[in-house]
């Protein structure tokens, strides 16, 4: 069983160096996805707080691998990125790195052992998802 909270601390650290960059103009700068980096940031929060969700129910009700349309959400998730003002999307991206990082660290070692025998640590270890999506955006603003 893994401890995921230092490579996940170490990419919400990085996560946060970068929103204390990015302001409504690089918001708007288009990623090679042709996302902007508004709809990352959203992605990012997106999928954070969805595994907050999971791991808070799944620490009530048990492990269940969720059945889950990732395209689908996906686009949805881009659309709704045009709608959320630059103070509110930056704010949110940190509350919740914040907050999906302490519930994968408070996760239960029992909770831990069956997500990783099911091969969905993506839940734990958010590190992974960030930084893919942190170089592609570090990479079209500039930032080393």
């Amino acid at each position: 069983m893994m401890d995921y909270s230092r490579e996940n601390d170490a990419e919400r650290e990085r996560l946060f160096r970068l929103l204390e960059r990015v302001g409504p103009t690089e918001l708007q700068r288009t990623l090679p996805n042709g996302w902007t980096v508004a709809a990352a940031l959203t992605h990012l929060a997106f999928w954070d707080r969805y595994a907050a969700g999971l791991l808070s129910e799944w620490g009530t009700k048990g492990f269940r691998p969720p059945a889950t349309q990732v395209e689908a959400l996906n686009i949805a998730v881009e659309k709704m990125s045009h709608t959320i003002a630059p103070a509110i999307l930056l704010e949110w991206v940190r509350t919740t790195a914040e907050e999906t990082d302490r519930a994968a660290a408070a996760a239960s070692p029992a909770l831990v052992a069956a997500i990783e025998a099911a091969g969905q640590t993506n839940y734990l270890r958010r590190a992974v998802h960030r930084r893919h999506h942190l170089a592609q955006i570090e990479a079209v603003l500039g930032i080393a």
